[in-house]
């Protein structure tokens, strides 16, 4: 089993800037890709931002620029750095992983979500 721990959504007004974090832990022998979907109300969850075991980076054309994915794999985490941030950002962001588990088995595993309000 893995878990998906997320945090640092919140309300910040347009034009600020918000961190967010997804921590991976369980029965994980290694992780391949990880990245962030988004999904706002009555709309279909969309990709925001992948990165792989090397470090090769993907962004959805609406974030470049603004977005940065990175991350820790000493620690199994996640981060997306979001600047300037806009009201069409408002959304849910759920992080996910591609893993191999202890067992060999290949999971694909969601976060739980965090709300994310770009609002004056």
């Amino acid at each position: 089993q893995v878990q998906l721990v997320e945090s640092g959504g919140g309300l910040v007004q347009p034009g600020g800037s918000l961190r967010l974090s997804c921590a991976a832990s369980g029965s994980i022998l290694s992780i391949n890709a990880m990245g962030w979907y988004r999904q706002a109300p009555g709309k279909e969850r969309d990709l925001v931002a992948t990165i792989g075991s090397g470090g090769n980076t993907n962004y959805r054309d609406s974030v470049k620029g603004r977005f940065t994915i990175s991350r820790d794999n000493a620690k199994n985490t996640v981060y997306l750095q979001m600047n300037s941030l806009k009201p069409e950002d408002t959304a849910v962001y759920y992080c996910y992983i591609d893993s191999i588990a202890t067992t060999r088995a290949t999971l694909h595993t969601w976060g739980q979500g965090t709300q994310v309000t770009v609002s004056s």
